[in-house]
C-alpha cells in the first residue's frame, strides 16, 4: 500500500518550505510509503521527492471567478482542481489532502483508513457552533475514482455552484458529498484548531499553547500562522499567543532533521 498525499500552492503567500515541511510531516507520521503531490505553478525549492502537478487553467475558471467576485472570496475555490478525475493516471486508492497552513503532529494512518469510499473532513468549528453541517477544508480525504462529481458538477455549472456554496470551497465539497450520502466527519480530536483548541481565549494570557493529546493535525486558519505562533503573537487581543516550543519542534526542527536545512 502507498499513501497518496496532495496539496496545492499558488501565488506567493506560502514559500516552498511550507510544502517541504508538510511532506516531511506526513511521511514521518505514516506507516506506509508516501507519494506526495503538489499542484503549483512554481516548484522552485521543492524537495526532489515531491511530485509536481501543473496548476491548470480550468475551462470554468472565468465563470467561477465572476461568481467568487460577487461572494468576495476570490480564489477560494481554486482547490477544486485537485478533484479532477484522472489527475494522476496511475493513481491507486484515495488522496489525503492538506492545506499548507497545517502542522502534522501525530499518526495519520487512521485518517487515511477512515470509512473508505466516503469524502472525509472535520466539522468546521464555526459552522458546528452555528448548528450547520459543513466540513472544514484544511484536511480532506477523497477518492478520484469515486468522487469525480466534486469536479464535474462545478465544471458543468460553475456560476450556480459557487453561488450556492457562497464562495466557500469547503461548503461546496462537503455538501456535495453529503447530498450523495458519501460523507463522514473526521473525529474532532484528530484535527484541531490552534486558535480554538490549543490557545483559547482568555487562557492564552496565562499559559503557553498546548498540544492536545490525540491531535494528528493542527490547523492555523486565520492568524496566527505557524511562524507567528512560534515567535509569539501579539496581533490580536483574542488571538494573543505566547511562543510555542512544541510547534517549533514539530514544524521546523523535525523537518530539518528529516530533509536537511536546504529544504526545511
Amino acid at each position: 500500500m502507498v499513501a497518496n498525499i496532495i496539496c496545492i500552492k499558488w501565488g506567493t503567500l506560502f514559500g516552498p518550505e511550507y510544502v517541504n515541511r508538510l511532506y516531511s510531516g506526513v511521511r514521518r507520521n505514516l506507516s506506509v510509503p508516501v507519494r506526495f503531490f503538489c499542484m503549483t505553478e512554481n516548484a522552485d525549492g521543492f524537495h526532489p521527492d515531491i511530485e509536481v502537478l501543473p496548476l491548470p487553467v480550468e475551462p470554468y475558471q472565468d465563470q467561477m471567478n465572476a461568481a467568487l467576485a460577487v461572494a468576495n472570496r476570490q480564489g477560494a475555490m481554486r482547490k477544486t482542481s485537485l478533484f479532477r478525475p484522472g489527475l494522476v493516471p496511475d493513481l491507486q486508492g484515495p488522496f489525503l489532502g492538506f492545506d499548507l497552513d497545517v502542522v502534522i503532529t501525530g499518526a495519520l494512518d487512521p485518517l487515511l483508513a477512515l470509512e473508505p469510499g466516503r469524502v472525509a473532513m472535520r466539522h468546521d468549528w464555526t459552522e458546528k457552533r452555528k448548528g450547520r453541517p459543513t466540513g472544514h477544508g484544511s484536511v480532506f480525504r477523497f477518492d478520484p475514482a469515486q468522487h469525480g462529481f466534486l469536479y464535474e458538477e462545478l465544471a458543468a455549472n460553475p456560476y450556480r455552484e459557487v453561488e450556492t456554496a457562497r464562495g466557500s470551497e469547503q461548503r461546496y465539497t462537503s455538501h456535495k458529498a453529503m447530498d450523495r450520502g458519501q460523507f463522514v466527519y473526521i473525529p474532532e480530536p484528530w484535527v484541531v484548531s490552534f486558535k480554538y483548541d490549543c490557545n483559547p481565549f482568555p487562557g492564552n494570557y496565562l499559559r503557553k499553547p498546548r498540544l492536545p493529546e490525540d491531535a494528528r493535525v493542527v490547523c492555523f486558519h486565520g492568524h496566527p500562522k505557524m511562524p507567528e505562533a512560534i515567535a509569539g503573537y501579539t496581533g490580536s487581543l483574542i488571538r494573543y499567543a505566547k511562543p510555542s516550543d512544541w510547534l517549533k519542534d514539530h514544524w521546523v526542527a523535525r523537518a530539518k532533521a528529516d530533509l536537511g536545512p536546504k529544504y526545511a
